[in-house]
């Protein structure tokens, strides 16, 4: 008796095609290829073999093959990539994509962010922990204006790190501080993984920006007690400076005008979107022409830096499309051989509670955080994810205006696990995107050794929007209950 007839008695042949189908992506990222070559090759695999090698019915490897029948499903093949990019490039929820990925990288290039950490050095230089203080809130105001992770993290590397170890302070509170700040552009919207969620789960990216905002803005409260308790309890490690100046009034309006530019453009992307005045995807082209304005006025636009914008832009946004389509055949293969109904059925038979088997899928996804980026988990678990969810009985309050408030509330709570992934190493994206501007003092150890307390309050954040679900469907209903 063939083998795999052997082990079929065991384990369901299908079982065994979507373990090793994860199984063998798996190894491939770890071999070095590139993400959309390995999901598109070990899909292509797996399907000739359950297609071409096995036989479904009696679950053993085939007599022969038929080549009609290979013709056939080659040809069922082409029409399904079609299908698959025609879906992708055609969505009108992903044009915001590269408008929002445009916005981000023009504001780093209009200098808003160098002007508001010079002055937030003038106004908070003399608290104990203020440039750490300064960094973290040039991140918060830089999260909520460009989703664009890699941009933030090094803008910030760059202005904050040199600035921080002139002062004497600790490596580790110093890498771990720009880190966590320059990842919360990943929650706070406007965020480039809320819209890929919103493509994936079907459901209302109004409801997920209104939905991210009190979850991520309280991230950023913590980290924010955080460095101020840490700088009492541990002054050696953020020393004051030996010059302070005393603050004026000259130093407070500098910071007002700093920071006005950064506010009009959050004002009228987000504001817009609150306010009905236009949809995620038209607010994202507001934003766009914002940021080009501020870049313009600043006299940083020239036809250099426009041409590479838009050339970062179609590099990033061709990116996430590639893998858009090649995740898509990946889940397509999965679902053929019944991945889906697998995945439901281990999930579902781990706990009776409810709540209990979301506490797990977020344990899985913060475990997966560890080895794959948020893209490829956005882009495959999610979507697995969603009939489990849409079958569990949560109580989540939606005020009658939010559509699906489980479904609103579970992607927020995703999004918060996998604002870890861009911090845990050792795929945390985040953590390389630093050590390339970091002086050479500062090792990984010490960014690892940084951003460990910040990946703590991270999860305790992720508890208390577990805990209390209207935080996150509270703002979507008052913004269109009307």
């Amino acid at each position: 008796m063939p083998i795999l007839s052997l082990m079929g008695e065991v384990m369901d042949l299908n079982h065994w095609m979507v373990l090793l189908m994860f199984m063998g992506f798996i190894v491939l990222l770890f071999r070095g290829i590139p993400v959309a070559f390995a999901l598109v090759g070990i899909s292509l695999i797996f399907i000739v073999i359950g297609e071409f090698v096995l036989d479904p019915n009696k679950k053993i490897i085939r007599e022969f093959i038929d080549f009609d029948s290979v013709k056939l499903t080659y040809k069922k093949l082409f029409a399904s990539g079609g299908r698959f990019f025609g879906g992708t490039v055609k969505n009108p929820v992903l044009v915001a994509l590269p408008m929002f990925i445009f916005m981000g990288l023009m504001l780093d290039q209009s200098g808003v962010a160098q002007r508001m950490m010079k002055s937030m050095q003038a106004l908070f230089g003399a608290l104990r922990g203020g440039l750490a203080l300064s960094v973290m809130l040039i991140g918060i105001i830089l999260a909520a204006s460009t989703g664009v992770i890699g941009a933030s993290v090094v803008l910030l590397g760059v202005m904050g790190i040199p600035t921080m170890m002139a002062q004497n302070y600790k490596a580790p509170i110093a890498a771990g501080t720009v880190a966590a700040s320059g990842t919360l552009g990943i929650l706070i919207p406007p965020s480039i993984m809320l819209v890929i969620m919103s493509d994936q789960l079907a459901i209302s990216l109004g409801d997920l920006f209104m939905g991210a905002l009190f979850p991520g803005l309280l991230l950023g409260a913590l980290y924010i007690i955080f460095i101020v308790v840490y700088g009492l309890f541990n002054p050696s490690a953020m020393p004051l400076p030996e010059n302070r100046e005393p603050v004026s009034m000259k130093v407070v309006r500098d910071v007002a005008m700093s920071v006005l530019p950064p506010f009009a453009l959050i004002l009228l992307v987000l504001g817009s979107i609150f306010f009905g005045f236009a949809t995620p995807t038209e607010a994202s082209g507001l934003g766009a022409a914002g940021a080009t304005l501020l870049a313009f006025f600043s006299k940083k636009l020239t036809l250099r830096v426009f041409k590479d914008v838009m050339r970062q832009t179609l590099n990033t946004s061709g990116y996430i499309v590639g893998i858009f389509i090649t995740a898509a055949f990946f889940a397509f293969v999965l679902r053929r051989y019944g991945g889906d109904e697998i995945i439901e059925n281990i999930v579902l038979g781990s706990f009776e509670n409810p709540y209990m088997v979301v506490a797990f899928i977020l344990f899985i996804i913060f475990c997966l955080g560890f080895l794959l980026d948020w893209i490829e988990i956005t882009l495959i678990i999610m979507p697995l994810m969603l009939p489990v969810i849409l079958s569990l009985d949560l109580a989540v309050n939606g005020y009658g205006v939010v559509g699906d408030p489980s479904v609103v509330w579970f992607a927020i709570l995703v999004a918060v696990t996998l604002q870890t992934s861009f911090l845990t190493p050792p795929v945390g994206f985040a953590l390389f995107y630093l050590k390339g501007v970091c002086p050479p003092n500062v090792t990984l150890g010490h960014i690892y050794r940084g951003v460990i307390p910040f990946v703590l309050l991270q999860l305790f954040g992720l508890g208390i929007v577990f805990a209390y679900p209207s935080l996150v469907t509270w703002l979507p209903a008052i913004a269109y209950g009307n």
